[in-house]
């Protein structure tokens, strides 16, 4: 008897339970295969930047995502300023110092140009050596959370993606970069595969305002 009971703990041991790694990889999967379908993207965003030592900065505007990699970012409060790229460069414009910069995106190192995994620039698996769920609570109650560390030298060291908990919306992507400085994007009113006008992505300089290569 004692024998039988022996043998069936060794069993029941032995047979892999439910994990939290299919969890994951299931999350991971559904993740890369929507951005992979995906063709356009819009939200409202509330940017948080806090660095050690430094107070919180908040600023607020809306976004527009759309392939192949164009991106336009409308900042309203606290300071108007606008952050647009075509796909291959890219012009930060702050009307109040009337001058905009210019940077090939394959030079940038904002922290806005790893958004371009969303229109299936990037893939997870192949970009982070680690993908694990986060231990830090999201900022909506039930929402997953994902933390990612890249394979190679980025801006960042640290992403985290929060998704609702049906996975079908955004709700944050966070980056944490190699000085500890953190920013966090948090999103409302998405909407996905929207019709956008390729106009919106390309700056043209208003008069009198200087354009710099940076």
């Amino acid at each position: 008897m004692k024998l039988a009971v022996a043998l069936l703990l060794v069993l029941l041991c032995a047979v892999p339970a439910p994990s939290a790694q299919s969890d994951l990889d299931r999350l991971v999967n559904e993740l890369q295969n929507r951005y992979l379908r995906l063709e356009s993207f819009s939200a409202e965003f509330t940017q948080l930047y806090v660095a050690p030592g430094e107070r919180l900065r908040r600023e607020v505007g809306r976004m527009l995502l759309k392939k192949p990699g164009r991106m336009r970012w409308d900042y309203t409060s606290p300071e108007v300023k606008l952050y647009v790229s075509d796909g291959k460069v890219i012009y930060e414009y702050i009307p109040a110092e009337r001058t905009a910069t210019r940077t090939k995106i394959k030079e940038s190192n904002d922290i806005r140009a790893p958004f371009l995994f969303l229109l299936g620039r990037g893939n997870l698996r192949r970009d982070f050596r680690l993908i694990e769920f986060a231990s830090e609570a999201p900022v909506n109650a039930g929402n997953l959370v994902l933390r990612l560390v890249p394979k190679h030298a980025q801006e960042f060291r640290e992403l985290f993606i929060e998704v609702t908990p049906d996975r079908k919306l955004l709700a944050r992507l966070s980056f944490v970069d190699n000085n500890g400085a953190r920013t966090d994007f948090l999103f409302s009113s998405l909407r996905e595969n929207v019709p956008i006008e390729n106009s919106l992505f390309v700056f043209t300089p208003p008069a009198g305002v200087q354009v710099v290569d940076q």
